[in-house]
Parts: C-alpha cells; sequence; structure tokens
C-alpha cells in the first residue's frame, strides 16, 4: 500500500472514531404533522376563549365562569345546527395561517396569536368596564389619532387585566419555547433545498387566508350576498342594540368583522361634485323664498326633542277597547297645537332609528336594507355627521338625557360624535339628576325625566337643543302599577278575541300611559311659567309589542306602526296656538322643518329641501312588519309612502316634481353617508346669519 494512501485511511478512521469519554446528544424526533394539526386547532380554540373572556364585564372568578359558560351555550348550539363557534375559529384560523406563513416557524407563530389575542381580550375589558362598549372598527381611527389620550381612560382595574394579559403572553412563550426544543424540526414550516418553490408556497398561503378575509369583510355586511349567507348560515344573529351582548352572542370576532364595510346605499347613478352643486342651488333657492315669509330665527329658542318611549294611543289598535282614555290631556294639547300621527319604522323595537332619523332629517327609507342600524353600523365611523343640535353652535348648547344605560346602541359615543356636550344617563361621566320609578316598575318615571330636563333648561339663559328619551313604558308591562283602573276588552268589530295574557300586557301600558299623560301635562307647564321661547316636539318612538292578536293580521300593518306626535311652543315663544295645515301626518325625518315652520323660522337650504319634500310626501319609511323588531335587515318590499291624508303612495304614479325630490333625496343622504361629502362645503346646512 502506497504511504498517501495509508496516511489517508489513518486520518479518516480518526474522524470517525467516537471518543468514548463523551456521551453524544440524543436528537429530538419531528413531530408528526398530524400533531401539528391538533396544535393548530387547540391554539385557534384558546385565542377564541380568550377574546370571549375579553367581552365579559370583570376580572372576577364570575366573569371567567361566564365566558365559560358562553363558550359553552356555543358548543351546545352547534348540535341545534348553529355554528358560529366554528366561524369565529375560521377566522382565527386565517389569521393563524397567515402568522404561520410569514414567520414560517409554528412555535412563534403559535405565541403571537395567543399574546395577540390577549392583548385585544386585555383592551375589550378595559373599555367594557369603562363604556360598557366593545372594540368597534371606528375606534383604530381613534388609536392612530389620539393615542396619547388612550391612558385618561383606563378603569382602576386596569393594572390587574394589563398584569393578566402579561402573565397569558409569558405562559404562552414558554409553552412554545419548550415545545420548540422537544421538536425536531423546531416548528419549521415549509422546508427543503428548493427555495423558490418555499419561497411560493409561502406566499401563496399569506395571500390566500387574507384575500379570503377581506372577501368575506367586504360582503358580509351587504344583505343577500356570500358573506352575508354563510355567516346567517352559520348562526350569526346581530344583536345591534348591545355591542357587548352582540359579541357575547356571536363571538368577537365575527360581530367585529361585520361591522368594518356596511353596506350604506348604493351610489346614485347620476352623483357627482357638478349634480351636488346644482343641488345645493336649487334648495338654496328654495330657502330665500320660504325665508321672505318668515321673521325669526331657529335658534333664538329652545328646542326639545321628546321621545315617549312606546307612546301611541292604543284606542287606536284594531280589536282592542279600554274602559277610560289613557290620555286625554296629551289629546287636548294636539287639538291645540300642530300634531297628528307619525308612521314608524319599529314595531315594539328601533328607537335609535327614530333618534337617528329626528336628528339628522335623514330617512331609513333610503338606505340599504343591509343597514339597520345607523347608530351601530354607521355613524361611529362616520367623517361627517351633521345633526339639527349642531345650528345651536357649540356643544354646550346640546344636551341628551336617557334615564337607562348609556350604552345601549353606544349612545354616549354616538351623542358626542354629533355635538352633544353632555349626555345624562344611569351611569357614565354624567348622571341624571332624577331616577324616581313608580310602583313596581323597574324603569325611571317620566316625570322624573321631565325633572331633570327642566331643571337643564333653568341653568342657563342661552337657547339650547335638548334631546330627551324616556324610559317608563318600556316592556316588558307586568302588572307593574298599584291601583290600576283600567280594563281592557274586546271592541265590537274584534274579529278574534284578545287573549288573557294579551289584555294584562295592554292594561299595564294603558296605566303607563295615563301617567306619562298627567306628567306631560306638568311639564308644559313648567315650561309654559319660563320666560324664554321654549318649542317641544313630542312623539313616541313605536307601539309596544302586545299586540298580538291585530298583528297577526298584515292588514294591520299601517296601524301599528302609527304613533302620535305634537309640536308645541310656550307662551314666550310667541307663536303658541299655531297649528300647520299639513300635519296630520309625518316621519321624524321631517320634524326639524315642521318645528321651523311652527316657530316662523328662517331655514337652511337642508331644511328647505325637507320643507318641500314633506309638502309632497306626508310620510316615509322602509317596509314594516307587525314582529318585534330584532331582524338584522329592512324587511324586503316596497318603502311606504304615505300622503297628506295618510293614504299608501306609488312610485309609480307620483308627479315628475314628487319623483324629483326622491331623487336628490337620494343624492343629498348618499352625499352624506356614503359619498365625498360635497355638500359640507356648499353651505348646504348652515341657517341664514
Amino acid at each position: 500500500m502506497p504511504a498517501a494512501a495509508a496516511a489517508t485511511d489513518v486520518e479518516e478512521l480518526r474522524i470517525t472514531t467516537v471518543d468514548p469519554t463523551k456521551t453524544p446528544k440524543p436528537r429530538h424526533r419531528a413531530w408528526p404533522s398530524w400533531l401539528y394539526a391538533v396544535v393548530f386547532i387547540v391554539v385557534d380554540f384558546l385565542a377564541l376563549a380568550i377574546l370571549q373572556y375579553g367581552v365579559t364585564q370583570s376580572s372576577t372568578r364570575v366573569q371567567l365562569s361566564s365566558s365559560l359558560d358562553s363558550l359553552g351555550t356555543m358548543i351546545g348550539k352547534m348540535g341545534q345546527g348553529n355554528f358560529v363557534l366554528l366561524l369565529n375559529m375560521l377566522a382565527i384560523g386565517l389569521v393563524y395561517l397567515i402568522l404561520l406563513m410569514v414567520s414560517n416557524r409554528f412555535w412563534v407563530a403559535s405565541p403571537i396569536l395567543l399574546c395577540l389575542a390577549a392583548v385585544i381580550a386585555a383592551i375589550e375589558k378595559l373599555k367594557i368596564s369603562a363604556r360598557y362598549e366593545v372594540i368597534l372598527p371606528s375606534d383604530l381611527n381613534f388609536l392612530k389619532g389620539n393615542t396619547g389620550d388612550v391612558m385618561s381612560f383606563l378603569p382602576p382595574e386596569a393594572p390587574a387585566v394589563i398584569g393578566m394579559a402579561v402573565g397569558v403572553c409569558a405562559a404562552a412563550i414558554i409553552l412554545s419555547v419548550v415545545c420548540a426544543h422537544f421538536d425536531g424540526r423546531h416548528g419549521s414550516m415549509i422546508r427543503g433545498g428548493n427555495k423558490p418553490l418555499g419561497a411560493g408556497l409561502r406566499v401563496l398561503f399569506t395571500v390566500l387566508p387574507a384575500l379570503a378575509i377581506a372577501l368575506y369583510v367586504g360582503s358580509v355586511g351587504t344583505v343577500d350576498s356570500w358573506g352575508y349567507r354563510v355567516s346567517r348560515g352559520m348562526g350569526d344573529k346581530p344583536s345591534m342594540w348591545d355591542s357587548v351582548y352582540d359579541a357575547q352572542r356571536n363571538g368577537p370576532v365575527v360581530s367585529f368583522l361585520r361591522q368594518i364595510d356596511p353596506k350604506v346605499m348604493d351610489e346614485p347613478t347620476t352623483y357627482s361634485e357638478a349634480t351636488m352643486r346644482q343641488i345645493a342651488e336649487r334648495y338654496r333657492k328654495s330657502a330665500a323664498a320660504i325665508n321672505k315669509t318668515r321673521e325669526r330665527s331657529l335658534t333664538d329658542s329652545t328646542v326639545v326633542y321628546v321621545l315617549s318611549e312606546s307612546f301611541s294611543d292604543p284606542t287606536r289598535v284594531p280589536g282592542v277597547e279600554l274602559n277610560a282614555d289613557p290620555m286625554p290631556a296629551i289629546r287636548q294639547v294636539k287639538g291645540e297645537t300642530t300634531s297628528g300621527l307619525m308612521l314608524s319604522s319599529g314595531y315594539g323595537g328601533g328607537t335609535a332609528n327614530m333618534e337617528y332619523m329626528g336628528l339628522t332629517g335623514l330617512s331609513m327609507a333610503n338606505f340599504d336594507s343591509s343597514l339597520t342600524s345607523p347608530y351601530q353600523q354607521l355613524l361611529p365611523g362616520a367623517c361627517w355627521a351633521p345633526s339639527v343640535n349642531q345650528m345651536w353652535g357649540a356643544p354646550e348648547h346640546s344636551i341628551g338625557l336617557h334615564p337607562y344605560e348609556p350604552s345601549m346602541y353606544s349612545r354616549e359615543t354616538n351623542y358626542k360624535k354629533l355635538g352633544f356636550s353632555h349626555f345624562y344617563a344611569l351611569k357614565g361621566d354624567d348622571i341624571i339628576a332624577h331616577q324616581d320609578k313608580i310602583d313596581d316598575s323597574p324603569y325611571v318615571s317620566d316625570e322624573a325625566t321631565y325633572q331633570s330636563t327642566v331643571e337643564e333648561i333653568k341653568k342657563t339663559d342661552d337657547n339650547q337643543f335638548l334631546q330627551v328619551i324616556t324610559m317608563q313604558n318600556h316592556m316588558p308591562y307586568n302588572d307593574w302599577y298599584k291601583n290600576n283602573e283600567f280594563t281592557v276588552s274586546d271592541s265590537a268589530d274584534a274579529e278574534h278575541p284578545l287573549a288573557d295574557n294579551e289584555k294584562e300586557s295592554i292594561r299595564t301600558y294603558a296605566k303607563g300611559m295615563e301617567l306619562t299623560d298627567e306628567a306631560t301635562k306638568q311639564f308644559l307647564e313648567e315650561l309654559d311659567a319660563i320666560d324664554k321661547p321654549i318649542t317641544v316636539v313630542f312623539y313616541g318612538d313605536h307601539l309596544p309589542g302586545i299586540y298580538k292578536t291585530a298583528g297577526a293580521d298584515e292588514k294591520n300593518s299601517i296601524a301599528l306602526h302609527l304613533t302620535d306626535y305634537f309640536i308645541w311652543s310656550n307662551q314666550a315663544s310667541e307663536v303658541q296656538g299655531t297649528k300647520l295645515d299639513d300635519s296630520a301626518y309625518t316621519s321624524p325625518n321631517f320634524f326639524i322643518a315642521q318645528a321651523a315652520e311652527q316657530m316662523d323660522a328662517k331655514v337652511s337650504p337642508y331644511l328647505a329641501f325637507l320643507t318641500d319634500m314633506h309638502a309632497h310626501i306626508a310620510a316615509m319609511e322602509p317596509p314594516v312588519v307587525n314582529t318585534i323588531q330584532g331582524w338584522d335587515r329592512i324587511p324586503e318590499g316596497q318603502a311606504i309612502y304615505l300622503n297628506q291624508q295618510g293614504e299608501p303612495m306609488s312610485v309609480a304614479d307620483m308627479d315628475a316634481a314628487t319623483k324629483q325630490l326622491l331623487e336628490d333625496y337620494k343624492l343629498i343622504q348618499y352625499d352624506i353617508t356614503a359619498g365625498d361629502n360635497y355638500l359640507k362645503d356648499m353651505e348646504f346646512m348652515e341657517l341664514p346669519k
């Protein structure tokens, strides 16, 4: 053997010989793919559990139990065909997949997802504690522009909540490090010698889930879209009146995603800046013509909107007869001033929509069927939110009062957005002064609410706009009042007898109406004694959802959507006793135009438009149904238009001027809510100087 070859053999032997004094480190086996899949599902579920815990109200054990019960309820519903749990997990799973592909490490993406869930849950919990409201898409804009102010909103339990989030993050990181140590592939997702192929797969599986999320978000807010059908088919049942309950019921992920991009309106084909300039000029001329005959300014008076919960004359309901009149005083007021019947889109619900229309002059009839709650779906993210109270100038002149939870329909947040300086309620920063209740009723009485209102009016000599939302007559109606003298019977022309439980509800409701009637009479007398001009717009938002017998007959639909309203001015206003000729029927969007006419006040181009619109169409609302409002889309069918006699109008039979007004209305409403806000810079909302 040559010497060179022998030397080579010796060297190879030296290299491959194991040192007997050293023990080789054992190599851990790579985890099988099925185990990764199991861990993926577990982490996905844990992320949802953390988020679900975040939408409970506190950090107590009771709330932990509540969040677990909520998850248990979701799991139990799967046996009934409700898969909203899987829908939330699917959405989280898509985000998880994106993190996996971006990091290419299972044990890096997993703790990131859990830490992200913990941070979001902590923010949810703190916001709910402070405002009883979950994170909304509009909050992302707040954080972008006001991160320095966030600390001022932290409630006292913030350290504990933040500590829990930190603990969850630490546990997730430690557990992932341990798993990565015992996993032979250390969580590497896509590996191999073909780097271009691996990079391509990572990009593909990043883009696909991101695209799926984007398509779902862009679709779920539109009625009858694929995202809408998938969401509802899997059990999503929106509860727009209460964002916290909605998140608890449908999952925080789904409830958030469906509000990101709601369908507001279709863009009118003629919409453009030039078109909006033409409209602004058209109603500028109309305002000039109206103002020639008017002498006062709208803001020279205090205006009070009183939304009287569920107020509507029960004696008008088909098949119902009472032994006494529950509203003699208001009936007398209606006979002496501008008054009539208001067409409501709601039955047993939908209060916030009446508020919205009354405050903005916009109509639910113009919105897409997907948009059922502007307070939840539209207003929080609106760039421009003009409302009638803003005509009174600085926020200090706009006051809201509602003796209930300020979080319902996100009112506390929305009223600030609309320019109110204070929103007095049972909780929050501004507590309503008087909270007395009557007998066994769980709600603050109208008398107490009126007392709080009068005190606010007397606080200043300045003129104000006050929005008052009562609660006394809110359902249910459980025999709350002592000495209730009302009895209910079938009317002579009743086609079907009333059930006993229906009679009991109507009897309790009638007593509440009588108490409202007495309190309203006293309220107006107190306002009459104040030496500054005051005008009150009083209206019921909808009928109570207690008329099951009448509601079973579709021919009663209009009758079950007509409430009572009046516009009254005190002696100091010098227009007391005015009774407008075209007041027999109306809808909330026309109130401010009617109030201006009642007060002989000059109008802006916008109010001139509403005045013209009301002269051609007395009332307008989207299609109505005789069921308690809880639906997640505007009912199918044609919008309802009533003439001055309360008769339905067909769009096909309208004259050219009325059709033009309807077209202008859609253009105006689109520009304000979903368009480019061209009217904002055209002085369309400005009252004459």
